[in-house]
């Protein structure tokens, strides 16, 4: 049985540990505002950019030269997962589900016979996929002691891709990351990023839906791909950046609350087995002395 000091001890400890968790909490409770409106507006944006960019491409991919970025390079064999994770833990599961949705798609994909090769943004990912994929990682980036993740940051992720690309070191690019839904609930994501997906039903639209709208694009589709296809695949980075940054604040939030309960009904616990013991050792004194006087 424990000592009265020692219980005195682990009470005092478990409350230090709980004050800490107390205000992890409202420090990730803080940042969460700030970070999920970022989110949020990203998404119209980014996904408009990206419907705009399916449109205007499904006429250009079938034509001779289409943008690289676009179509691809006309090959399936070597895949590059741009895997984007948090910098810190302490955030219950949340780089752990991203990690797992990357380590399932790597097994996957070589199980066909493909090249895989890893590009993680985020330290929590890097080190998770370590263990078991090293020799697929051909890069680390990592935002530690940033305040704020810039559009700067996701255009060099983004001129890191692209200049593999043009290098012929991949031929198909996904992007992993978990999607923000709310505090409780991040989705972890796999968005294609090259070659640019197309809508369904994009190909194969119905002649005989109604009159169609023609449009003239002034300069051509080729000059207006060149400009916004690297620009899309930065917005889409810096979504998925900023997606990642919610769903981490909201997850760390419910993870330090999960800890600051958990903390206080072992305090409970602890004082409930303080009491006790300190009954005892009162009621053991009182027989020693009782025996004592009469002995006496």
């Amino acid at each position: 049985m424990a000592s009265l000091k020692d219980l005195r001890g682990r009470i005092n400890s478990v409350k230090n540990t709980r004050k800490i968790t107390q205000a992890m909490k409202m420090v990730a409770a803080a940042k969460l505002r700030r970070a999920q409106a970022q989110a949020e507006a990203a998404r119209p944006y980014a996904e408009r950019m990206e419907a705009i960019l399916a449109s205007l491409g499904a006429a250009v991919a079938s034509t001779p030269g289409a943008p690289q970025m676009l179509v691809g390079t006309g090959e399936d064999r070597v895949h590059l997962l741009v895997v984007v994770t948090a910098d810190r833990g302490l955030a219950g599961g949340f780089n752990t589900n991203v990690g797992r949705l990357a380590r399932a798609r790597i097994r996957a994909l070589e199980a066909e016979g493909k090249v895989v090769k890893v590009l993680t943004v985020g330290r929590k990912g890097a080190a998770y996929l370590r263990r078991d994929f090293a020799s697929r990682i051909v890069g680390e980036i990592t935002f530690m002691g940033k305040k704020r993740v810039e559009f700067s940051d996701a255009e060099a992720v983004a001129v890191r891709v692209t200049e593999m690309l043009e290098e012929g070191e991949f031929d198909v690019c996904s992007l992993l990351y978990n999607r923000f839904r709310n505090v409780i609930t991040q989705i972890p994501t796999d968005q294609r990023l090259i070659p640019a997906p197309l809508p369904e039903g994009q190909v194969t639209a119905p002649a005989a839906a109604g009159p169609q709208a023609q449009y003239e694009y002034e300069p051509a589709e080729e000059t207006i791909l060149a400009t916004l296809l690297p620009r899309n695949l930065a917005i889409q980075i810096y979504r998925a950046v900023l997606e990642s940054t919610a769903g981490f604040y909201g997850s760390q939030m419910t993870a330090m609350d999960n800890a600051t309960r958990n903390a206080g009904d072992m305090i409970n616990r602890l004082t409930l087995n303080y009491n006790r013991t300190r009954q005892a050792n009162i009621t053991k004194e009182l027989i020693e002395i009782i025996s004592g006087a009469e002995a006496v």
